[in-house]
C-alpha cells in the first residue's frame, strides 16, 4: 500500500489517489453519521482539505484509511456540535440514503434502518468495523479506544440489532 509520505510522491498526486480510493466511503460514512446528503459531501471535502493540509505532517504510524476516517469522524462530530444541525429535523428514512436505489432487498433495508437508529457510540463500531470495512484495530484507533472496547460496543450493537430484526441474519464473527 502506498503511503502519504512517499518521498518522490507530490501532494496533488497523493491527493487525487486518496480521493480516488476512498471519497465513495467516506461519503457514506458521513452521511449516515450527519443524515444530509450536502453536509456529507461538505464533510467529505473538508476531509480531504485537512488532510492536504497535514500531507507533510503525516506520520504513518496508522493507515491512510484510518487517519481519513479520523478526520472524517472528528468533522462530523463538529458539524453535528453546530447551531444548524440542533435545530434541524434530520430525521432519515432508508430510501433517502444517497445508494437507496442500489438496496432492493427488504431485508438489506430493514437492517440500513435498524443500524441508523442504533445509539450513536453503537451505530460507529458499526458504520467503522462493517460498512468502513476497518479492522478492529483501526476501528480502535480511529475512535480513540481499546480493541476490548470495541468488541464489547460491537457485541451489544449486534445484540440490539438482533433484537430489532427479531434474531434474524446477523450472523457473529
Amino acid at each position: 500500500m502506498e503511503t502519504a509520505k512517499a518521498p518522490d510522491s507530490c501532494p496533488e498526486t497523493v491527493l487525487e489517489r486518496l480521493i480516488r480510493e476512498n471519497e465513495v466511503s467516506l461519503k457514506r460514512l458521513c452521511y449516515l453519521y450527519l443524515h444530509d446528503e450536502t453536509q456529507a459531501e461538505d464533510a467529505v471535502q473538508e476531509t480531504f482539505l485537512k488532510a492536504y493540509r497535514s500531507l507533510e505532517k503525516f506520520r504513518g504510524e496508522a493507515s491512510e484509511k484510518t487517519w481519513l476516517t479520523r478526520i472524517a469522524l472528528n468533522i462530523c462530530k463538529d458539524m453535528l456540535r453546530s447551531a444548524w444541525f440542533r435545530h434541524t429535523d434530520r430525521r432519515v428514512t432508508v430510501d433517502m440514503l444517497p445508494a437507496a436505489r442500489a438496496i432492493r432487498d427488504p431485508y438489506h433495508r430493514e437492517v440500513t434502518a435498524a443500524v441508523m437508529n442504533l445509539p450513536g457510540k453503537l451505530r460507529e463500531v458499526i458504520l467503522l468495523y462493517y460498512y468502513r470495512g476497518l479492522t478492529m484495530t483501526e476501528t480502535a484507533e480511529v475512535l480513540g479506544i481499546t480493541q476490548p472496547a470495541v468488541t464489547s460496543r460491537l457485541k451489544r450493537a449486534k445484540d440490539k440489532l438482533k433484537t430489532e430484526l427479531k434474531g434474524g441474519g446477523i450472523d457473529e464473527e
